[in-house]
């Protein structure tokens, strides 16, 4: 008889932030268990705190400039490279889902990567579609064209954790904004995983930030940030904090984000259009003379 090899242990992963292309642990040092529907420990992720939201805008306001000054085309070919890597990495975030008790997490997974896929097509359309050419009562031309905002916070839902975020952050991209996403609790595995895809998928440090955390605590430091120049709440469900949220962000003229419907059969039906795109977009009008 020989002795059986001990049983080894598993690597259980460490779930951190995401914050200029790195992994950062919260600054504070805290963590969180992520439950699963039973209230067993699926995993432990980072708390954010405002000092970690405040690096996040600082890293999202400095790459701006490298991502609005990209060719349309080339953000489009970023995002369908994001769709290919989730694609690859589909098994581990249909886990990763119904761990924390998603219905159908495979279907979730699979309808993310398809509206990947859709706001990639968005990238060199969106200024066709939402830019024009106006007729004027003067020797003038008169043009319409959209630009992206700026750095874009957005407050990701608790369900469907997948999709809703993909369904947020994806047109903020294709319209050439930077973002700070703030996944709430039980959506922070499937967000970090997601964090692990952009970071080895093009996308430069810096155009997408994720901080796991509280919508509570997060959300308002996002909204009275000066620094941050929209805010989509449409994740948030309560809708208190929503108006806190508002009127924060009225401050500095902030533009806000806040749908009607907020349920998961929204982000399934209804959030692919190309009006998630101009959401987040200004539309910058051009005069121009004309004739001798």
């Amino acid at each position: 008889m020989t002795d059986r090899e001990p049983e080894r242990e598993p690597v259980r992963k460490t779930y951190k932030l995401f914050v200029n292309g790195a992994f950062p642990r919260s600054e504070s040092g805290r963590s969180y268990p992520v439950l699963t529907p039973a209230g067993a420990t699926a995993a432990w992720a980072a708390q954010g705190s405002r000092k970690d939201v405040r690096d996040a805008v600082a890293a999202a306001r400095g790459a701006f400039t490298g991502w609005v000054g990209a060719t349309a085309y080339n953000r489009g070919q970023i995002l369908y490279r994001v769709a290919e890597i989730v694609e690859g990495r589909a098994a581990q975030l249909a886990s990763e889902l119904a761990a924390v008790g998603a219905r159908d997490a495979p279907a979730e997974v699979a309808a993310a990567i398809d509206r990947l896929l859709y706001y990639a097509g968005w990238t060199d359309k969106i200024a066709v579609v939402a830019g024009s050419s106006n007729p004027v009562a003067g020797p003038y031309f008169n043009f319409t064209v959209p630009e992206p905002t700026g750095v874009v916070a957005i407050c990701a839902p608790e369900r469907p954790a997948f999709l809703g975020l993909v369904s947020l952050l994806a047109p903020a991209l294709a319209g050439g904004n930077t973002a700070v996403v703030v996944a709430p609790e039980s959506a922070a595995l499937v967000a970090v995983s997601f964090a692990e895809c952009l970071a080895t998928s093009d996308v430069p440090p810096g155009v997408v930030n994720i901080v796991t955390g509280s919508h509570r605590e997060l959300a308002p430091v996002l909204a009275a940030h000066g620094d941050v120049d929209a805010l989509d709440l449409t994740g948030i469900d309560d809708v208190a904090l929503a108006a806190e949220c508002e009127r924060l962000g009225a401050a500095d003229i902030k533009r806000l984000v806040r749908p009607l419907g907020r349920d998961p059969e929204w982000f399934a039906a209804t959030a692919q259009h190309a009006q998630a795109v101009t959401a987040t977009m200004e539309l910058k009008t051009v005069w121009h003379p004309k004739g001798a």
